[in-house]
Protein backbone atom coordinates (compact mmCIF):
# COMPACT_ATOMS: atom_id res chain seq x y z
CA UNK A 1 0.00 0.00 0.00
CA UNK A 2 2.98 2.65 0.45
CA UNK A 3 3.11 2.69 -3.07
CA UNK A 4 -0.28 4.54 -3.56
CA UNK A 5 0.12 7.98 -4.29
CA UNK A 6 -2.27 10.30 -2.26
CA UNK A 7 -4.71 10.34 -4.69
CA UNK A 8 -5.04 6.21 -5.36
CA UNK A 9 -5.42 6.04 -1.39
CA UNK A 10 -8.55 8.71 -1.67
CA UNK A 11 -10.06 7.07 -4.74
CA UNK A 12 -9.68 3.81 -4.16
CA UNK A 13 -11.28 2.90 -1.17
CA UNK A 14 -14.41 4.49 -2.97
CA UNK A 15 -14.31 2.19 -5.83
CA UNK A 16 -14.24 -0.26 -3.38
CA UNK A 17 -17.19 0.62 -1.95
CA UNK A 18 -18.89 1.43 -5.11
CA UNK A 19 -18.05 -2.13 -5.73
CA UNK A 20 -19.84 -4.14 -2.61
CA UNK A 21 -22.38 -1.63 -1.82
CA UNK A 22 -25.56 -3.46 -2.84
CA UNK A 23 -23.56 -6.76 -0.60
CA UNK A 24 -23.08 -4.53 2.24
CA UNK A 25 -26.50 -3.17 2.00
CA UNK A 26 -28.33 -6.66 1.89
CA UNK A 27 -26.16 -7.90 4.75
CA UNK A 28 -26.23 -5.32 7.20
CA UNK A 29 -30.24 -4.41 6.34
CA UNK A 30 -32.26 -1.91 6.58
CA UNK A 31 -32.57 -2.66 10.85
CA UNK A 32 -28.96 -3.03 11.07
CA UNK A 33 -26.53 -6.16 12.49
CA UNK A 34 -25.08 -7.16 15.63
CA UNK A 35 -22.86 -4.26 15.83
CA UNK A 36 -25.48 -2.05 15.11
CA UNK A 37 -27.93 -3.17 17.57
CA UNK A 38 -26.10 -4.40 20.66
CA UNK A 39 -23.03 -1.58 20.11
CA UNK A 40 -23.32 1.36 17.90
CA UNK A 41 -26.61 2.19 18.58
CA UNK A 42 -26.73 1.99 22.52
CA UNK A 43 -23.26 4.04 22.66
CA UNK A 44 -24.93 6.79 20.01
CA UNK A 45 -27.76 7.15 22.47
CA UNK A 46 -25.76 7.45 25.41
CA UNK A 47 -23.53 9.82 23.82
CA UNK A 48 -26.24 12.54 21.99
CA UNK A 49 -28.71 12.25 24.96
CA UNK A 50 -31.25 14.83 25.22
CA UNK A 51 -30.53 15.75 21.79
CA UNK A 52 -32.37 12.76 20.38
CA UNK A 53 -35.61 13.29 20.33
CA UNK A 54 -35.98 17.29 19.91
CA UNK A 55 -37.30 18.08 16.42
CA UNK A 56 -35.80 21.64 16.48
CA UNK A 57 -32.52 19.10 16.01
CA UNK A 58 -30.92 19.54 12.76
CA UNK A 59 -28.11 16.46 12.21
CA UNK A 60 -25.64 15.77 9.68
CA UNK A 61 -25.11 12.00 8.54
CA UNK A 62 -21.47 11.53 7.43
CA UNK A 63 -20.99 8.39 5.48
CA UNK A 64 -24.57 7.39 5.88
CA UNK A 65 -23.91 4.32 4.31
CA UNK A 66 -27.16 2.62 3.61
CA UNK A 67 -28.71 5.06 5.38
CA UNK A 68 -29.31 3.40 8.73
CA UNK A 69 -28.45 6.43 11.26
CA UNK A 70 -30.55 9.28 9.11
CA UNK A 71 -33.30 6.56 9.66
CA UNK A 72 -32.44 6.35 13.25
CA UNK A 73 -31.86 9.94 13.97
CA UNK A 74 -35.04 11.13 11.90
CA UNK A 75 -37.29 8.74 13.84
CA UNK A 76 -35.95 10.20 16.96
CA UNK A 77 -37.13 13.28 15.66
CA UNK A 78 -33.84 15.23 13.88
CA UNK A 79 -34.02 17.33 10.71
CA UNK A 80 -31.24 15.15 8.46
CA UNK A 81 -28.50 15.90 5.52
CA UNK A 82 -27.49 12.65 4.70
CA UNK A 83 -24.24 12.29 2.95
CA UNK A 84 -21.75 9.94 1.54
CA UNK A 85 -18.98 9.52 -1.10
CA UNK A 86 -20.23 6.49 -2.86
CA UNK A 87 -23.08 7.29 -5.48
CA UNK A 88 -24.18 3.69 -4.53
CA UNK A 89 -24.38 4.07 -1.20
CA UNK A 90 -26.16 7.21 -1.58
CA UNK A 91 -29.05 5.65 -3.62
CA UNK A 92 -29.35 2.57 -1.79
CA UNK A 93 -29.91 5.46 1.74
CA UNK A 94 -32.61 6.77 -1.30
CA UNK A 95 -34.77 3.63 -1.46
CA UNK A 96 -34.72 2.37 2.16
CA UNK A 97 -35.90 5.91 3.01
CA UNK A 98 -39.09 5.74 0.81
CA UNK A 99 -42.71 5.26 2.82
CA UNK A 100 -40.77 5.77 5.77
CA UNK A 101 -42.33 7.92 8.53
CA UNK A 102 -40.89 11.79 8.13
CA UNK A 103 -39.22 10.69 5.32
CA UNK A 104 -39.86 14.17 4.25
CA UNK A 105 -37.19 14.66 6.95
CA UNK A 106 -34.39 13.35 5.73
CA UNK A 107 -32.09 14.82 2.32
CA UNK A 108 -29.11 13.43 0.72
CA UNK A 109 -26.26 14.64 -0.83
CA UNK A 110 -22.76 13.24 -2.02
CA UNK A 111 -20.40 14.42 -0.02
CA UNK A 112 -16.52 12.89 0.09
CA UNK A 113 -15.18 13.69 3.20
CA UNK A 114 -11.67 13.08 2.15
CA UNK A 115 -11.92 16.30 0.31
CA UNK A 116 -12.05 19.80 1.40
CA UNK A 117 -13.79 20.84 -1.80
CA UNK A 118 -16.40 19.03 -1.05
CA UNK A 119 -17.01 20.15 2.45
CA UNK A 120 -16.26 23.83 0.90
CA UNK A 121 -19.04 23.15 -1.41
CA UNK A 122 -21.15 21.60 1.11
CA UNK A 123 -21.25 24.62 3.46
CA UNK A 124 -21.53 27.31 0.87
CA UNK A 125 -25.00 25.57 0.00
CA UNK A 126 -25.82 25.13 3.04
CA UNK A 127 -24.77 27.96 5.14
CA UNK A 128 -22.35 28.03 8.32
CA UNK A 129 -23.10 26.37 11.62
CA UNK A 130 -25.67 24.80 10.56
CA UNK A 131 -25.77 21.88 12.64
CA UNK A 132 -26.35 20.54 15.70
CA UNK A 133 -25.02 17.01 15.20
CA UNK A 134 -22.84 15.28 12.92
CA UNK A 135 -22.62 12.02 13.17
CA UNK A 136 -20.00 10.13 11.23
CA UNK A 137 -20.68 6.57 12.08
CA UNK A 138 -18.21 3.16 11.58
CA UNK A 139 -16.25 4.96 9.04
CA UNK A 140 -13.23 6.93 10.28
CA UNK A 141 -11.41 3.55 9.62
CA UNK A 142 -12.44 3.30 6.01
CA UNK A 143 -10.85 6.89 4.85
CA UNK A 144 -7.23 7.77 4.51
CA UNK A 145 -7.48 11.34 6.11
CA UNK A 146 -9.41 13.65 8.22
CA UNK A 147 -8.20 16.81 7.57
CA UNK A 148 -11.02 18.14 5.26
CA UNK A 149 -13.43 16.50 8.24
CA UNK A 150 -11.55 18.39 11.14
CA UNK A 151 -11.00 22.08 9.00
CA UNK A 152 -14.76 22.08 8.11
CA UNK A 153 -16.46 21.08 11.66
CA UNK A 154 -16.58 24.54 13.33
CA UNK A 155 -17.93 25.81 9.91
CA UNK A 156 -20.75 22.86 10.52
CA UNK A 157 -21.50 23.20 14.08
CA UNK A 158 -23.30 25.38 15.58
CA UNK A 159 -22.30 26.93 18.63
CA UNK A 160 -22.02 23.92 21.38
CA UNK A 161 -23.09 21.34 19.10
CA UNK A 162 -21.43 18.25 18.53
CA UNK A 163 -19.80 15.82 16.49
CA UNK A 164 -19.95 12.33 17.59
CA UNK A 165 -18.41 9.43 15.80
CA UNK A 166 -17.66 5.65 16.19
CA UNK A 167 -14.80 3.10 14.80
CA UNK A 168 -13.15 0.06 15.05
CA UNK A 169 -11.38 -0.28 18.22
CA UNK A 170 -7.57 0.73 17.26
CA UNK A 171 -6.09 -0.86 19.63
CA UNK A 172 -8.19 -4.66 19.47
CA UNK A 173 -9.14 -4.20 15.75
CA UNK A 174 -7.14 -2.12 13.38
CA UNK A 175 -3.74 -2.75 15.09
CA UNK A 176 -3.69 -6.27 13.06
CA UNK A 177 -4.17 -8.14 16.61
CA UNK A 178 -3.98 -12.01 16.68
CA UNK A 179 -6.84 -13.87 18.40
CA UNK A 180 -5.92 -16.45 19.91
CA UNK A 181 -8.09 -18.86 21.94
CA UNK A 182 -6.60 -21.29 24.83
CA UNK A 183 -8.13 -24.47 26.51
CA UNK A 184 -6.98 -25.35 29.79
CA UNK A 185 -8.58 -27.21 32.96
CA UNK A 186 -9.79 -25.45 36.01
CA UNK A 187 -7.50 -26.88 38.69
CA UNK A 188 -10.87 -27.12 41.36
CA UNK A 189 -13.45 -28.06 39.35
CA UNK A 190 -11.88 -29.93 36.50
CA UNK A 191 -14.13 -28.25 33.47
CA UNK A 192 -12.55 -27.07 30.59
CA UNK A 193 -12.33 -23.36 29.84
CA UNK A 194 -12.11 -21.58 26.93
CA UNK A 195 -9.76 -18.57 27.11
CA UNK A 196 -9.65 -15.96 24.40
CA UNK A 197 -6.91 -13.20 24.20
CA UNK A 198 -5.20 -11.28 21.45
CA UNK A 199 -1.87 -10.23 20.73
CA UNK A 200 -0.88 -6.72 19.72
CA UNK A 201 2.18 -6.70 17.87
CA UNK A 202 2.33 -3.16 16.37
CA UNK A 203 0.08 -0.36 16.85
CA UNK A 204 1.94 2.74 16.28
CA UNK A 205 3.07 3.32 12.65
CA UNK A 206 0.75 0.47 10.78
CA UNK A 207 0.33 1.62 6.90
CA UNK A 208 -3.07 0.75 5.42
CA UNK A 209 -3.86 -2.84 4.61
CA UNK A 210 -6.57 -4.54 3.13
CA UNK A 211 -9.35 -6.47 4.54
CA UNK A 212 -12.98 -7.03 4.43
CA UNK A 213 -16.22 -5.69 6.30
CA UNK A 214 -18.67 -8.28 5.72
CA UNK A 215 -17.84 -11.94 4.75
CA UNK A 216 -17.99 -12.98 1.04
CA UNK A 217 -18.02 -9.57 -0.05
CA UNK A 218 -16.53 -9.91 -3.68
CA UNK A 219 -13.95 -6.76 -3.30
CA UNK A 220 -11.12 -6.24 -0.08
CA UNK A 221 -11.16 -2.73 1.03
CA UNK A 222 -8.42 -0.77 2.28
CA UNK A 223 -8.31 0.01 6.39
CA UNK A 224 -6.51 3.29 7.93
CA UNK A 225 -5.38 2.75 11.40
CA UNK A 226 -4.56 5.39 13.33
CA UNK A 227 -3.28 5.19 17.26
CA UNK A 228 -5.70 6.92 19.99
CA UNK A 229 -2.99 9.50 20.22
CA UNK A 230 -2.86 10.53 16.43
CA UNK A 231 -6.64 10.26 16.05
CA UNK A 232 -7.65 12.32 18.89
CA UNK A 233 -4.80 15.48 18.55
CA UNK A 234 -6.09 15.45 14.56
CA UNK A 235 -9.03 16.98 16.26
CA UNK A 236 -7.49 19.00 19.34
CA UNK A 237 -5.19 20.80 17.08
CA UNK A 238 -8.40 22.12 15.39
CA UNK A 239 -9.47 23.42 18.97
CA UNK A 240 -12.07 20.85 19.07
CA UNK A 241 -12.22 19.12 22.82
CA UNK A 242 -13.72 15.59 23.71
CA UNK A 243 -15.93 14.98 26.48
CA UNK A 244 -17.01 11.81 26.17
CA UNK A 245 -15.57 8.25 25.20
CA UNK A 246 -16.61 4.90 25.63
CA UNK A 247 -15.10 1.40 24.46
CA UNK A 248 -18.30 -1.09 24.44
CA UNK A 249 -18.15 -4.66 24.05
CA UNK A 250 -20.12 -7.42 23.13
CA UNK A 251 -21.78 -9.40 26.25
CA UNK A 252 -21.65 -13.25 27.05
CA UNK A 253 -25.11 -13.35 25.52
CA UNK A 254 -23.93 -11.96 22.13
CA UNK A 255 -21.00 -15.21 21.75
CA UNK A 256 -21.03 -16.68 18.28
CA UNK A 257 -20.18 -20.30 18.69
CA UNK A 258 -20.25 -21.44 15.26
CA UNK A 259 -17.19 -18.94 14.24
CA UNK A 260 -14.46 -19.73 16.88
CA UNK A 261 -12.40 -16.22 15.50
CA UNK A 262 -15.50 -14.15 15.82
CA UNK A 263 -14.71 -10.61 17.80
CA UNK A 264 -18.36 -11.28 19.40
CA UNK A 265 -16.63 -14.07 21.42
CA UNK A 266 -13.92 -11.62 22.60
CA UNK A 267 -16.62 -10.58 25.56
CA UNK A 268 -13.52 -8.53 27.35
CA UNK A 269 -12.10 -6.33 24.59
CA UNK A 270 -13.69 -4.39 23.03
CA UNK A 271 -14.68 -3.88 19.57
CA UNK A 272 -15.64 -0.26 18.96
CA UNK A 273 -14.90 3.25 19.81
CA UNK A 274 -17.26 5.83 19.95
CA UNK A 275 -16.48 9.44 21.10
CA UNK A 276 -18.21 12.77 21.31
CA UNK A 277 -16.26 16.23 20.44
CA UNK A 278 -17.19 20.09 20.52
CA UNK A 279 -15.97 23.10 20.24
CA UNK A 280 -14.72 25.22 23.28
CA UNK A 281 -17.98 26.04 25.42
CA UNK A 282 -18.75 30.10 24.76
CA UNK A 283 -20.43 31.97 27.56
CA UNK A 284 -23.90 33.20 25.59
CA UNK A 285 -23.50 31.28 22.79
CA UNK A 286 -26.80 30.30 21.44
CA UNK A 287 -27.82 26.45 23.05
CA UNK A 288 -27.86 23.70 20.34
CA UNK A 289 -31.11 21.24 20.51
Amino acid sequence: MSTMSVKQLNDVPLDTWETIASYWDKSIGKDGNIYWKKLQEPSLRRLLGDRLGQESCHALDLATGNGICARWLAKHGARVTATDGSENMVQIAKNWMKGEERSDSVVFAKLDVTQTEDFDAFIAATGENMFDIVLMNMAIMDVSTLEPLVKALPNLLKPNGVFVATLLHPVFMTSGASRNVDLRYDGETGDLEVVRTKVIRNYLHIPPYKGIAIPGQSKRQLYFHRPMDELFTTFFQAGLVMDAMEEPAFSEDDREEGRVESSRNYTQLPAILSFRMRLPYKSGARESC
